[in-house]
């Protein structure tokens, strides 16, 4: 009996829908476990198909060619090295489909495991498209036998306790867990830790990295011993080969210690999040790079450094779109934002589109006072403008309205919210405030711009204002921002009532008038552009609202 395994943790990226791409990926990988003496290795949840491949789970050509990249891998084991655990997905002969887990070795399909706990809240959906698999039973594999649950299979103490009295040894746990904020500690305390206590078996828990849509994958891998002992960390945020050693001894099987990688801290990690999400959605999508509108305050700032970080300064192209509200430190901001981050920087000025318009509609409007409308057009003009340049040049358009603006909709539809991604669209503006102050202090460990500080302080200090009239600031319409967000995240991330809130010691008016907000602008979030999942609740494939809507806590 085999009393030492090599099993390589191969934390990847993936790319939905490109079967073969994410096939050759892993057979390189193997080439390399098979250089470090692997036995095994071991790959993320629907590494395969990708993940979350949506409704390309219905296409019955993706699970006739996964099944064929399957078999060209498994028969890629012929040759003695390595065996593979594999994620895909499985259709049975009645045409049932299932999360599965595939361990191939010695030239075929040597063993099928079936997810069977289904995710469906939150950003999951796998009741749409799978059916639940029955209890796992452990593989056995040159001599143990290994618990392979996946993913929310390890979210409840049964399937783990199943695996266990069928004889498991030790878990490998493939997962497509995305990144929230502070997830990593619950993951490993409160999901991991509470499996390893129960069993007293050992953990290997196996993520993948990059960015889907809406969604980022932090990786973060790691193994516990069946003493609860952290015994290997893979790094967040970027691809990793890990070689692990398990040992079979008086009191069972257990994994040598290897490297702690320290992971990044909060708000490193956001930072991060944002910056591979941008970097993994512009690439994936053949854009040349980013153009966006730099308006001297700090939500562009925060949003060109994100992009400079994450495709390189030669790919982000700012602009400046000044009206005659715009005032002189705003363009002097700007332009030293661009200077400092060694970005391309324009100036294109709105005036005569403005003009032009007041012209257009000038006898339609000439009873009306002067209101939000003309305010709109300037946001709508320098929409059309940043487009434009898109379609000219190829540029994907960033927009960058933070998550305070987007609850209450003070963003303007066809003008600000114009474009096809958004770095800080989870991030509320008091997070904001912390982003940028953390990136004039430090440079991210995997950001490709500049060392020192990325945009000049007063962007960070001065009010905030959108510049669309005379005097404006933020604060003029709504409560200072670190009331505004403790508002929001009680009603958005807790679902808690206007009376719940008040009771915290907020002005029961204020707390109905942002819930009455948060309502009206369903609509316009419907037709936002999508961005990073930073928190518990995003808006997109966390939180569902009807548009039309009578409810109200208040």
């Amino acid at each position: 009996m085999t009393e030492r395994l090599h099993i390589v943790l191969a934390q990847l990226n993936q790319r939905v829908g490109d079967l073969v791409g994410n096939a050759d990926a892993m057979l390189a990988r193997r080439a390399e476990a098979a250089a470090m003496g692997a036995d095994l290795i071991a790959f993320p949840e629907m590494q395969l198909i990708g993940y979350p491949a949506e409704d390309l789970i219905e296409k019955p050509a993706l699970c006739e060619r996964a099944a064929e990249q399957l078999a060209r891998m498994a028969a890629a084991t012929a040759d003695g090295g390595p065996a593979m655990l594999v994620g895909t997905l499985h259709k049975d002969d009645a045409g049932t489909l299932y999360n599965a887990y595939a361990l191939l070795d010695q030239g075929r399909v040597a063993a099928l495991r079936l997810k069977h706990e289904l995710p469906n809240y939150g950003t999951f959906d796998e009741k749409r498209y799978f059916r639940p698999g029955p209890m796992p039973d452990p593989i056995s594999f040159r001599g143990a036998k290994i618990g392979l649950p996946i993913c929310e299979d390890v979210w409840w103490p049964h399937v783990c306790a199943h695996l266990k009295a069928q004889g498991a040894d030790f878990f490998i746990v493939p997962n497509g867990s995305p990144y929230e904020i502070d997830k990593d500690d619950y993951r490993a305390s409160k999901v991991a830790g509470a499996r390893v206590a129960e069993t007293g078996l050992g953990f290997a828990y196996l993520n993948r990295v990059g960015g889907q849509d809406e969604l980022v994958f932090d990786g973060a891998s790691f193994v516990l011993n069946p003493d609860g002992r952290l015994v290997h960390q893979l790094a967040d945020w970027e691809e990793d080969l890990r070689l692990t050693i398990w040992e079979k001894g008086s009191a069972g099987w257990h994994c040598l210690p290897g490297q702690i990688t320290p992971l990044e801290a909060n708000p490193g990690d956001v930072w991060h999040a944002m910056m591979i999400g941008l970097r993994d959605y512009v690439n994936r999508n053949g854009f040349p790079g980013v153009v966006l509108g730099m308006s001297g305050g700090i939500d562009s700032a925060i949003c060109a450094a994100i992009a400079v970080d994450a495709l390189g300064a030669d790919r982000v192209w700012c602009v400046m779109l000044p009206s005659q509200y715009t005032s002189s430190e705003s363009l002097e901001d700007a332009s030293e934002a661009a200077r400092m981050l060694g970005c391309r920087i324009d100036t294109v000025p709105i005036a005569p589109a403005v003009d032009a318009y007041g012209a257009m509609l000038g006898d339609l409007f000439a009873d009306k006072p002067v209101d939000i409308t003309e305010e709109n057009l300037q946001s709508r003009i320098r929409g059309v403008t940043l487009m434009a340049l898109s379609n000219k040049f190829g540029h994907m358009l960033m927009t960058t309205g933070n998550k305070s603006e987007m609850s209450v909709g003070y963003a303007t539809i066809y003008g600000d919210m114009a474009g096809g991604y958004n770095p800080i669209k989870d991030a509320y503006k008091m997070t904001v405030f912390t982003l940028a102050r953390w990136r004039n202090a430090h440079k991210p460990r995997l950001g490709l711009g500049p060392d020192g500080p990325v945009m000049p302080e007063r962007i960070i200090t001065k009010p905030p204002s959108a510049e669309l009239r005379p005097d404006q600031k933020d604060s003029d319409s709504l409560p200072d921002y670190p009331i505004l967000d403790a508002i929001l995240a009680a009603l958005v991330e807790e679902e808690a009532s206007v009376d719940e809130i008040a009771a915290r010691g907020f002005d029961r008016a204020v707390v109905a008038r942002i819930e009455r907000l948060l309502n009206l602008a369903e609509y316009k979030r419907r037709q936002a552009p999508p961005g990073v999942k930073l928190g518990k609740r995003n808006f997109g494939r966390d939180r569902r609202y009807p548009i039309t809507n009578a409810f109200r806590t208040a």
